[in-house]
C-alpha cells in the first residue's frame, strides 16, 4: 500500500489575496509530490507499507532519514491543506476557542505566542498548536520537515494546527518578509477544521 497525494480541498487561487494561486501550484503539485513520491520510494518493499503515517512518525527514530523527512513533509502538507480555507479567518469558534483563551488568556495572545515562534524558528520548519499529553493546548516550533508526533520532537503532541514557514511556502508573494505571510495566514485558518482536530485529539 503506498500513499496519495491528497488533492487541495479548494482551487489554487482560492486562499488569494493572502497566499497566491503560483505558489500554492508549485507547493502541492511540486513539493507535497514529491515528498509523497519520495516516502512511497523509501518504504517500498518494508513493513512499513502497512503502517498509517501517524504510526510510522511516532517511531522516526528507527527509520531512515528518507523516511523522516519525506514522511514529515507528507504529513505536514496534508493538515496544512486542511487547516485553510476560502471563507475562513476570524477568531477562533467552538471549544478550540474556549481552550486557547484557557491556554493563552485571549487569541490576541496565541496569535503573538504563534507568530513568534513561526518567525524564529531558524531557516526552515514549522509552527505548531498541538494538544499536549495532557490534553492542554501549546505553541511549539520543528525544523525542517519534523512535526510533534514524532518521537524525536523536542515537544510531543498531536499538531492541530501548523504553518510551513519554508521559503518555497512564501517567497514567492513574500519574499524574506516572513512576519507578513504569517499574518496572512490568520486571515485563511479554517477553525471548524481545527475544532475536528482539536476533538479528535482529545
Amino acid at each position: 500500500m503506498s500513499f496519495e497525494l491528497p488533492d487541495l480541498p479548494y482551487s489554487k487561487s482560492a486562499l488569494e489575496p493572502y497566499i497566491d494561486a503560483q505558489t500554492m501550484e508549485i507547493h502541492h503539485d511540486k513539493h507535497h509530490a514529491g515528498y509523497t513520491t519520495k516516502l512511497n520510494d523509501a518504504i517500498e518493499g518494508t513493513e512499513l507499507e502497512k503502517q498509517s503515517i501517524e504510526d510510522i512518525l511516532k517511531n522516526v527514530s528507527k527509520h531512515s532519514g528518507g523516511v523522516r523527512n519525506n514522511g514529515g513533509g507528507y504529513y505536514n502538507h496534508s493538515l496544512f491543506w486542511s487547516i485553510m480555507g476560502p471563507d475562513a479567518g476570524g477568531d477562533p469558534t467552538g471549544d478550540v476557542g474556549a481552550a486557547i483563551d484557557d491556554a493563552f488568556g485571549s487569541y490576541e495572545n496565541f496569535k503573538t505566542e504563534f507568530s513568534n515562534a513561526a518567525a524564529t524558528r531558524f531557516g526552515s520548519g514549522w509552527a505548531w498548536l498541538i494538544v499536549n499529553g495532557e490534553g492542554k493546548l501549546e505553541v511549539t516550533s520543528s525544523p525542517n520537515q519534523d512535526n510533534p508526533l514524532m518521537d524525536v520532537a523536542e515537544k510531543k503532541g498531536t499538531p492541530i494546527l501548523g504553518l510551513d514557514v519554508w521559503e518555497h511556502a512564501y517567497y514567492l508573494k513574500y519574499q524574506n518578509k516572513r512576519p507578513d505571510y504569517i499574518s496572512a495566514f490568520f486571515n485563511v485558518i479554517n477553525w471548524d477544521e481545527v475544532n475536528r482536530r482539536f476533538a479528535e485529539a482529545k
